[in-house]
């Protein structure tokens, strides 16, 4: 049985790194770009092999069975402006990012909090998508890979039906415990978690870290 074709927007480290994963996984992946013709896109395209090609963020929005931003987020809502709101309709929107504020020298803050998130905005911005944010909370190698750092959580908020596609694909990922925190408003507890991840990073200089829920006794 054919796997679904997963589009990424997004083409700086993280968003190379979740499609060439994906490929190797036997999905037909293409990465969204301003410039697919850029010489760090092309030598990923031969890195990731069969299956893997690069586009428009257009183009892959259209390619994709299910979508995967990835974008940094001072250009998430003109990545998706320019991915275009027909090509999001309906579709799985696996948010990744966090919207971060940064500072000279010091973690970043959040841009957007309280009662909002960032991945409300990106619904928002692709009110016909359904969005799911989860693997914001780790490092790019981590996504990828996290049986390679142990066997840490990872969470999932969002649209109910498209949760369940991406704890599928999560699971291929190979992340074993995945924690559902309801619907997107679940967004803000996950990016300020995020935050955590960061500050620990900043005071160690070191990013193997994750994040483990641990079960009562």
């Amino acid at each position: 049985m054919s796997r679904p074709k997963i589009g990424v927007i997004g083409s700086g480290d993280v968003g190379k790194r979740l499609a060439g994963a994906f490929a190797k996984l036997g999905h037909p992946v293409m990465l969204g770009t301003r410039e697919p013709s850029r010489e760090d896109v092309q030598a990923w395209l031969k890195e990731a092999g069969h299956g893997a090609r690069a586009g428009t963020n257009a183009e892959a929005a259209r390619f994709g069975d299910i979508i995967v931003l990835a974008t940094d987020w001072s250009g998430t809502e003109n990545a998706l402006r320019l991915a275009g709101a027909p090509n999001l309709q309906g579709k799985v929107l696996l948010d990744v990012t966090n919207p971060l504020s940064y500072r000279d020298g010091a973690p970043p803050l959040l841009a957007v909090s309280g009662e909002d998130s960032g991945a409300e905005r990106v619904q928002r911005w692709a009110p016909g998508a359904k969005v799911v944010k989860s693997l914001n909370v780790v490092n790019n190698a981590q996504m990828a890979d996290p049986k390679a750092f142990g066997n840490p959580t990872m969470f999932v908020a969002g649209d109910e039906g498209a949760k369940k596609v991406v704890e599928g694909l999560l699971r291929e990922l190979g992340w074993d415990d995945v924690i559902d925190l309801g619907g997107l408003e679940g967004a803000r507890m996950l990016e300020a978690m995020a935050l955590v991840w960061i500050v620990h990073g900043f005071r160690t200089g070191k990013w193997t870290h994750a994040l483990k829920m641990l079960p009562a006794r």
